[in-house]
């Protein structure tokens, strides 16, 4: 079971993301903030990463290149509701830049692209 580390600040999103990727049967880790997500990885260990961007105490595109300097490798998908920071060169890193919508498939969708080069992976180890 792949792990999801979903950053975000506000509370009914992140029980909302927690609910609808348990559904499809990832296990979610949460985190408040980009502090918080920095431990987060080095506790938990996530497949991928659903960063938001407008956070307290440390700004997702921060959070953003302090997670590729750690983990290069770790997919991480930005999920905000400001479309405009996709042109900051600094979001180019991730994995895939999703705008916050109610219908949650547009991230789905771009989880299950984001992980299915490491499920291949696993199929051939």
């Amino acid at each position: 079971m792949e792990r999801i580390l979903v950053v975000e600040d506000d509370p009914v999103q992140r029980l909302l993301y927690e609910v609808e990727l348990g559904e499809e049967g990832y296990d979610v880790v949460l985190a408040r903030d980009g502090l918080e997500a920095l431990e987060q990885v080095r506790n938990e260990a996530p497949d991928l990463i659903v960063l938001d961007i407008l956070m307290p105490h440390l700004h997702g595109l921060d959070t953003l290149r302090k997670l590729v300097a750690l983990h290069p490798n770790l997919p991480v998908i930005i999920h905000s509701a400001y479309s405009h920071y996709k042109d900051d060169h600094s979001s180019w890193v991730a994995e895939e830049y999703v705008v916050k919508s109610s219908d949650l498939s547009g991230l789905k969708n771009a989880i299950k692209r984001a992980l299915k080069p490491n499920q291949a992976q696993g199929h051939l180890g």
